[in-house]
């Protein structure tokens, strides 16, 4: 056994924070996660740092806000020479590898011609300087259009690359149009061994069981989806049965509307739904959920077959949640709840009779308890704070339940603090408030309070306690 732990970070991509078993969900079939949940600790309240896959990923690898990294969309790239935790950590005298969709440099997902093709191989350099020094990169499901990758390398051998390019192709046409209804796409046309995110899992455990250095390890496995489209294979969609699922929130979002929810009602292209749809719609997203969770329990399995399992940190978490529906929108970009919550899962080696901590939570929060457990140089000037004490603490220590006072979300132009009762939204160049929810009285987030005389002292308590300290350390990306 290596002297320090070993860590593993499945990190997910758009995994809503309420679509576990083990939270409470009544349909989504998660048991490996559920297991998982039972031997460690449940974070039930951990928030993105941004409902969007590069802004997030930053902030999960730097340990900083957007507006500090400048990373505000898809289309910006954070400074890989800057602060990584994974770096400290390969320097604290770890084996550092990934396996899956970093998105750490933007993909090719908005349509450009197949001759202007990337393939991850050549972003090698960007991911050693982040401190990786072992990869097998990935890119997500739409961007495999585009971007080729070992597997785009794996489908063309067996002879399934066009059966796959031509599913997603379909899929953007229609998203790109504000035209995809989530309820009509077909399953993946691929055998479910195929599946991008079998071969992610499959990867992941061919990788510890090939694993024979005495370094300890520290490896992310990121799997892509289950973001968009939900192309669960039919098998998994065959565990479930529409009408057993919960409805959403379907009420259209009240006036006023922010400039981002009008974005993502548009491409959502949701009015009308009926429940039914939605209904169906979360059949097929939670069916890629029970893909992942399936290979996590092989993942588990290979770490116990090695004998690893007693000297292993598990830690699983995702970038951002879904709509899934709620609102009328799907993806993400907003603050709502959907979007903002996300799972966060600590297992200490060994496991633990597992319970639930109920703090306010973040990536920071998670990246600086990576740090922590691997001994590693701390990332300076990050707001982060381990959670590693409160794990060891257990449920019954003094400060167990205290967390932070608000945590803090950023994407195209908006910031956003979330307290456990208010949640305030503001435009991050002049602070004008866009959007007030009082979760306490409103938790489906039905009613924008921003224009409401009664609520102007929360608001101003919102934007000068928590929101002007944020925003004064704004920096202007060079990128």
């Amino acid at each position: 056994m290596a002297e320090k732990p070993n860590i593993i970070y499945i990190f997910s991509d758009q995994h809503r924070g309420d679509t576990l078993g083990s939270v409470g969900h009544p349909a989504v079939i998660t048991p490996n996660l559920d297991k998982l949940a039972s031997e460690g600790v449940n974070f039930t309240r951990c928030c993105t740092n941004s409902p969007l896959c590069m802004p997030a990923r930053a902030s999960m690898m730097t340990g900083k806000y957007v507006n500090e990294h400048g990373v505000w969309t898809n289309f910006l790239e954070a400074n890989p020479c800057g602060p990584s935790h994974v770096r400290n950590i390969r320097d604290a005298g770890y084996h550092t590898a990934l396996i899956g969709k970093t998105h750490l440099w933007v993909h090719g997902e908005r349509g450009e011609r197949r001759q202007n093709s990337r393939h991850t191989k050549d972003k090698i350099g960007i991911l050693e300087d982040w401190g990786f020094v072992d990869t097998h990169e990935l890119t997500g499901p739409i961007a495999t259009i585009v971007n080729d990758s070992p597997y785009t390398d794996y489908l063309k051998e067996k002879g399934l690359l066009r059966t796959h390019r031509k599913y997603m192709i379909n899929y953007f046409t229609q998203w790109s149009r504000g035209q995809a209804k989530p309820w009509e796409e077909p399953p993946c046309p691929l055998p479910a061994e195929d599946h991008l995110d079998s071969y992610t899992g499959r990867k992941a455990v061919e990788w510890i069981q090939n694993y024979n250095s005495k370094k300890p390890f520290y490896l992310q496995i990121l799997f892509p989806g289950p973001h968009d489209p939900f192309d669960s294979p039919a098998k998994y969609r065959a565990l479930y049965n529409p009408e057993d699922m919960p409805v959403g929130i379907l009420e259209w979002p009240q006036k006023p509307i922010p400039s981002n929810s009008r974005m993502v009602l548009k491409w959502s292209g949701l009015k009308g739904m009926t429940p039914a749809q939605n209904q169906l719609l979360k059949t097929f997203y939670y069916a890629k959920i029970t893909l992942i969770d399936e290979y996590i329990g092989k993942i588990m399995k290979s770490l116990e077959e090695k004998g690893l399992l007693d000297n292993t940190w598990i830690i699983y978490n995702s970038d951002h949640g879904e709509m899934l529906g709620d609102h009328m929108m799907s993806h993400k970009i907003v603050f709502y709840e959907g979007a903002l919550r996300i799972p966060c899962i600590f297992r200490p080696p060994g496991g633990i009779k597992g319970w639930k901590c109920n703090i306010l939570t973040d990536h920071l929060d998670i990246a600086a308890s990576l740090i922590d457990i691997a001994g590693a140089k701390t990332l300076n000037k990050s707001d982060g704070r381990t959670l590693i004490p409160q794990i060891e603490e257990g449920p019954n220590g003094h400060d167990v339940q205290r967390g932070k006072d608000a945590i803090f979300s950023e994407v195209h132009g908006f910031s956003m603090v979330r307290t456990k009762r208010y949640k305030l939204a503001v435009k991050s160049n002049n602070r004008r408030p866009s959007e007030l929810y009082d979760l306490k009285e409103d938790p489906n987030e039905l009613t924008n309070l921003v224009k409401e005389p009664s609520y102007n002292s929360v608001l101003q308590e919102l934007l000068e306690n928590y929101l002007n300290n944020l925003l004064e350390r704004r920096v202007i990306h060079n990128g």
